[in-house]
């Protein structure tokens, strides 16, 4: 019995990651709807955080030891419109290499079971 791939390895490991991470982080810098949140942001510390959180929520094998999703977006009264654009940026990124539809819906799915503890905090 085959077994089935994580999107991690689906999405070509931990350099590929980065690589859709760092394409992502151009897109919302760019985006004056998100921006804004990110202006007093090491950058680098937070593509590199960001790339190690999504390997592993995608079943790679590194283990995010960074802040609670609550904790990581406390204050900030993220509202729909943010986390949709986070989602259209992560979707528009992952086409730009190729991902197919079906697995970026999953990434997408995964990422709407984070909403309640990203919104409103």
């Amino acid at each position: 019995m085959q077994q089935t791939q994580s999107l991690y390895e689906k999405l070509g490991g931990q350099d590929a990651i980065a690589a859709v991470v760092d394409n992502f982080y151009d897109r919302m810098m760019k985006d004056d709807t998100v921006n804004d949140f990110f202006k007093n942001t090491d950058m680098e510390k937070q593509r590199r955080h960001q790339a190690q959180f999504i390997s592993f929520a995608l079943g790679g094998p590194n283990q995010y030891s960074g802040k609670s999703m609550e904790k990581a977006h406390e204050g900030m009264n993220l509202q729909m419109e943010h986390f949709m654009a986070v989602a259209n940026h992560l979707s528009a990124a992952l086409r730009d290499f190729n991902v197919s539809e079906e697995d970026i819906d999953a990434v997408v799915n995964h990422l709407l079971t984070l909403k309640d503890a990203v919104l409103g905090k």
